[in-house]
């Protein structure tokens, strides 16, 4: 992922209005992150816990959306839908997002399940484990990352989709 700053960030979200905007709250070291182990930006708000933020590049463009955690519990594991883990590292949430425009003002939403605290870059970045003789690593962990970002930029194509 390139770099880019608070204002873009901002003016990227889809879902939010302008008070939503401006009163997102960037993610903690956001001066030191390292951008090219990013293949998007998520984030939790430190003031709002059941809120988050992804923010990535769709086609041209940079997308931002807000999520929500749903309330309740999850009875099963579940697995994260854009990294796919499976060993599990870390908690998997269910988020909700509002749908951008006309739909997202009349209440529509989508859902996916996410890992909690956004660490998909860098479950895909882990190598896996070898499943047979001769089975490359590396390639299965670059069409890893490659599956994060087809993931990530579908479930943000299917939030801009209801404007």
């Amino acid at each position: 992922m390139l770099p880019i700053d608070d204002t873009r960030i901002r003016a990227s979200f889809i879902n939010a209005t302008q008070r939503e905007r401006a009163s997102v709250t960037l993610p903690a070291g956001f001066a030191d992150l390292d951008w090219e182990r990013l293949d998007f930006l998520g984030w939790r708000d430190p003031k709002l816990p059941k809120v988050g933020y992804v923010v990535a590049e769709v086609g041209d463009g940079l997308v931002g959306i807000i999520l929500r955690e749903a309330d309740g519990r999850i009875r099963t594991r579940p697995q994260c839908s854009w990294c796919e883990d499976v060993t599990l590292p870390n908690d998997v949430v269910l988020y909700t997002a509002k749908r951008a425009g006309a739909s997202g003002r009349k209440g529509d939403t989508i859902g996916t399940l996410a890992c909690a605290g956004f660490e998909c870059s860098r479950n895909v970045r882990r190598l896996p484990p070898v499943a047979y003789l001769g089975f490359d690593v590396e390639a299965a962990r670059l069409r890893r990352i490659e599956a994060l970002r087809d993931h990530v930029t579908g479930f943000m194509q299917s939030v801009r989709e209801g404007s």
